[in-house]
């Protein structure tokens, strides 16, 4: 299965699905539930910048400074190499701090450390990532997704399924999709044609492309069955690594079960890779790797 990085200069980049030492500081706070006053919104805020003192001070600073209040932040400095990584949830109250004046008092702050990433993000505020989903023949990962965005499990709207395969009129995908507008697009492929362009034209108004697909390993007897989900990059299965799954199986597998297994091994690892980035808890750390925090 796959997952296609945020949208950069008009154009979609992609993670992918295949098969961190760090020092972790977590701040105690209240539960994440701000129920308890209908008025504050939820925040998040993630910062990767070069190693300096001070930076946790002003983060919170910044945050306090407008009547908001932490409720937990993971800290990540890599040992041997000067960089900072954070993650931090607030609530604050948006009369207090509006949404605009946020986006500026954290960006005062990355041009402070000179950080490369500093995102925030309010999700009772902000537009929900939009995502399309190039799939394959097998619809489990396919179906979970859908039912995933149904239900609000996975904070995504889905903007158009693409796949090389047709499925008919009848069958539960395409019954779900025309009841709930969403466009459906066959476009076979071949070795030498693998209408790139098409799809790139569908997929511009989105946010990330999520591949969906699964492959098997009951020929040769392995007894741990895993799933990996990742960022596409044009080496195939080489992306970063977002998410990973094991599971256990058996002599006693038949074929059936075993499919069962993998299926349901791979679905839970897509969607909590989705998840995660769409909570901001994925950055890039070197050259292959990634930070999750």
């Amino acid at each position: 299965m796959s997952l296609l990085r945020r949208v950069n200069a008009g154009l979609p980049q992609a993670i992918g699905f295949t098969r961190r030492p760090f020092k972790s500081l977590k701040f105690a706070g209240e539960s994440l539930d701000a129920s308890a006053s209908p008025a504050l919104l939820h925040g998040i805020h993630v910062f990767h910048c070069p190693d300096v003192l001070g930076i946790v001070a002003k983060l919170s600073e910044s945050i306090a400074s407008r009547g908001g209040n932490i409720l937990g932040a993971d800290i990540f400095v890599p040992e041997n190499n000067q960089v900072f990584y954070s993650r931090s949830e607030f609530v604050f109250d948006p009369a207090k701090w509006p949404r605009v004046q946020m986006e500026e008092d954290f960006l005062k702050l990355s041009k402070m450390f000179n950080a490369m990433r500093s995102v925030v993000r309010v999700p009772a505020l902000d537009p929900k990532y939009k995502i399309s989903v190039l799939a394959s023949k097998q619809d489990h990962c396919l179906v979970d997704l859908l039912h995933g965005w149904q239900d609000g499990r996975l904070p995504v709207d889905i903007s158009c399924i693409i796949s090389n395969h047709e499925r008919g009129s009848d069958t539960h995908v395409i019954r779900f999709l025309e009841r709930h507008g969403i466009p459906y697009y066959c476009l076979h492929t071949t070795k030498g044609n693998k209408r790139e362009a098409e799809i790139l034209d569908l997929v511009q108004d989105t946010d990330f492309i999520v591949l969906a697909r699964y492959m098997q390993a009951f020929d040769a007897g392995v007894k741990l069955i895993g799933a990996t989900s990742h960022f596409v990059t044009e080496e195939l299965d080489s992306g970063p690594i977002i998410e990973q799954m094991v599971g256990r199986v058996s002599h006693r597998e038949n074929l059936h079960s075993f499919i069962l297994k993998s299926e349901n091994l791979e679905k839970q690892c897509l969607a909590k890779a989705i998840k995660s980035y769409c909570e901001l808890r994925v950055l890039p750390y070197g050259e292959n790797k990634t930070v999750v925090f």
